[in-house]
């Protein structure tokens, strides 16, 4: 499917009243598709949603009957559904201790869970299209994880290891199956709470939302297993992979280069 073919296309996309949801919709729309917005506040996302010509959805996806409605939901707009982008996410950020069983749980159900159900339950109308995708978005965490985002780490390993899974049960089918695993990206998810975020997560280069719905399109076009971005934090983390100790020799220098980097983005705030 090349960006031309996305035309007329029916694209649901999750996690979308901000952020990169909020611009892969966009871009989406802007390449000629029909969009779907979905999240769990109506406001915002209709707001949005009518300034892209899109139809929005309240949905929360932490639950299967939130996933199961939005898929009905979905089919009923256009009838159909070509491209599913799983990109709602949740991060309780800290140590594991001081997580409860509540938080560490709604992780699970909104990175994880929820990508999974949502395929299964639109697998049908999928693969009644004649080219589909699906699009999951996890991050690099799912490479390399980090202390104080254990369960986070967590979700988006098993995200990845998904999508890896069901490309190939799918390899056969009209339908490709993604990830794109991105580096911190400024936006409210980090930006808004930024002492809590670790030291060495600033010492990556900084995304913005629209880089990453640009990589996202592209894996609904031609079905590439995965994206990343940046270059460099994926050749850490498979570094990190190959080398088990190499992360932990680095951590001190990458954690100093991240606080400079942290005291910039606090004083542009």
């Amino acid at each position: 499917m090349s960006v031309k073919e996305l035309s007329g296309r029916v694209a649901l996309v999750t996690g979308a009243s901000a952020g990169v949801g909020e611009a892969t919709a966009r871009a989406f729309a802007a390449a000629g598709a029909k969009v779907i917005v979905a999240a769990r506040g109506l406001e915002k996302l209709e707001r949005m949603a009518s300034d892209i010509g899109a139809t929005a959805i309240t949905a929360d996806v932490s639950s299967e009957a939130g996933c199961t409605q939005l898929i009905e939901q979905a089919l009923a707009v256009h009838g159909r559904l070509d491209v599913l982008v799983n990109n709602a996410g949740c991060h309780h950020r800290g140590p594991v201790a001081t997580r409860s069983a509540d938080e560490i749980g709604e992780m699970v159900d909104t990175n994880l869970r929820a990508p999974l159900l949502l395929s299964r339950l639109a697998l049908d109308a999928l693969q009644a299209s004649d080219g589909a995708a699906i699009v999951n978005v996890a991050s690099i965490a799912g490479h390399m994880p980090l202390a104080g985002s254990a369960s986070y780490s967590a979700t988006k390993f098993g995200l990845r290891a998904f999508t890896y899974a069901l490309a190939d049960e799918l390899a056969d089918t009209n339908i490709s199956v993604s990830v794109v695993s991105p580096g911190p990206i400024a936006t409210d998810f980090i930006l808004s709470d930024i002492d809590s975020v670790s030291d060495i997560t600033f010492s990556q280069t900084m995304s913005t939302p629209e880089q990453i719905a640009d990589l996202i399109v592209a894996c609904a076009c031609d079905g590439r297993v995965e994206r990343s971005r940046p270059a460099m934090s994926r050749v850490m983390a498979t570094a990190g992979y190959l080398v088990p100790a190499l992360p932990r020799m680095l951590h001190p220098l990458l954690a100093a280069k991240g606080r400079r980097a942290k005291d910039r983005y606090r004083r542009k705030s």
